[in-house]
């Protein structure tokens, strides 16, 4: 029953020693690959069965999304406390609070299945979202431990190639411990085995060693917030990062409702589909870095805002699991162009004396507007239905298209020639 689970386990560890054998990078950025995927674990769970668990406890459809925009809004509300915590704390202690946090989610997921309580889910899901947070700074993390801006987007790549791991593990979780704590609509296990990951998580975690940053080498103060954001590679960086992930999290949090409870489609093929979407997500990060090396970041923008566009298209085609699966499928790889690119922007606009700040506020806005993607999806798909929804993301795609061109100008206005140079 757990075969997979352990099959994926065993994957992780032996790709993290390979990796490590033959790419020489700092020890943290490996400790980060392990454990990473396992706290993640729990955002693919959420996604592929809290809508469906929820439509079990409640009557009203709409709020069927609601514990999928609490855990988005849990990730947006605690993205500054993170940030605030990293600064003052560490890193390790900063990553272990938000894996604590996502720990008494499940225990608190796993009781509300129990007593089949709407509520309690619910909040459940916020911590899992606050969890989250935490976990998403992994990647400034990963960042700070380089100490040389010259390989943040191959240590990015390989960072989020981990969450290829967890978007078999979560949805596996999700269906393979389903019946194994008896509750009204099962999922209890799942949550129980969720909790195991995440405590596997923090013990990796133990080892890591905090980045040693060298402020000292920032000229004059930090710059008011103001001033930072105003800088063309910082707004070229927050758009393609934000609108990239709140239309990646509007189509995907639709998706498994409208197969599963409005065209019929079982709960393998949904889980198909996400699963697939989830890979799909991290496994373009085997050749990211050589497309950044070879093409720049201005191409792989580009090629993620037209990869959105087929998206589009392709919804738009018909709404058998094969229509659903393509989409979903380059849905993900969209969007890992669009955030690899502006996540390796971002630092690029700060001094290191500010880089807590700007990744707070980064993190606020992207996870903000994910939340509202993410409650919107229930109630335009319940109320307009799947075409609508693929039709009402098509303005943010063209937006990002505006984006691009930008970006492109940039690059021939020799705006940002220090930073084609830095990243190539």
């Amino acid at each position: 029953m757990f075969s997979n689970i352990f099959i994926t386990l065993a994957l992780l560890l032996i790709t993290t020693l390979l990796l490590a054998r033959f790419i020489k990078l700092p020890r943290n950025i490996w400790l980060l690959f392990m454990a990473q995927p396992l706290a993640m674990s729990a955002s693919p769970v959420i996604v592929f069965i809290g809508a469906i668990l929820a439509t079990e406890m409640i009557e009203d459809p709409s709020l069927a999304t609601l514990p999928i925009t609490m855990m988005i809004l849990g990730v947006a509300s605690a993205s500054i406390p993170a940030a605030l915590i990293a600064k003052r704390m560490g890193r390790k202690f900063a990553t272990l609070t938000g894996f604590s946090s996502s720990l008494i989610a499940s225990l608190f997921a796993l009781i509300s299945t129990k007593i089949a309580s709407f509520e309690l889910f619910v909040f459940a899901s916020l911590l899992f979202g606050v969890g989250a947070a935490f976990t998403q700074q992994i990647r400034f993390a990963a960042i700070e431990s380089t100490q040389n801006i010259n390989d943040v987007p191959k240590v990015l790549s390989i960072l989020m190639l981990s969450g290829l791991f967890a978007a078999f593990l979560g949805p596996e979780i999700a269906v393979a411990a389903k019946e194994l704590i008896t509750s009204p609509f099962g999922y209890a296990g799942s949550f129980l085995v969720l909790g195991v990951l995440i405590l596997l998580a923090m013990v990796i975690m133990v080892d890591f060693k905090n980045p040693v940053m060298n402020e000292s080498i920032d000229l004059g103060s930090a710059r008011p917030l103001r001033v930072i954001v105003k800088q063309p590679i910082f707004v070229v960086a927050i758009l393609a990062a934000t609108i990239g992930y709140a239309l990646m999290s509007y189509l995907m949090t639709a998706t498994p409702i409208s197969m599963h409870k409005m065209h019929g489609h079982n709960l393998q093929e949904t889980k198909w589909v996400i699963q697939s979407h989830i890979a799909a997500m991290f496994i373009p990060s085997l050749f990211t870095t050589w497309l950044v090396q070879k093409l720049g970041l201005k191409s792989l923008l580009f090629a993620g805002t037209l990869i959105y566009a087929v998206v589009a298209i392709v919804a738009l085609s018909g709404q058998q699991v094969i229509h659903y699966w393509w989409a979903l499928i380059l849905l993900g790889i969209g969007w890992n162009f669009l955030f690899l690119t502006g996540t390796s922007l971002l630092p690029l606009s700060y001094n290191n004396s500010e880089r807590h700040k700007i990744q707070a506020f980064n993190d606020f806005i992207l996870f903000g507007f994910q939340a509202i993607a993410s409650l919107m999806a229930g109630w335009v798909l319940f109320n307009a239905g799947w075409y609508f929804v693929i039709l009402s993301s098509m303005p943010f795609i063209i937006i990002l298209f505006a984006v691009t061109f930008y970006f492109f100008q940039m690059e021939k206005n020799k705006t940002i020639i220090s930073v084609e140079e830095t990243i190539n």
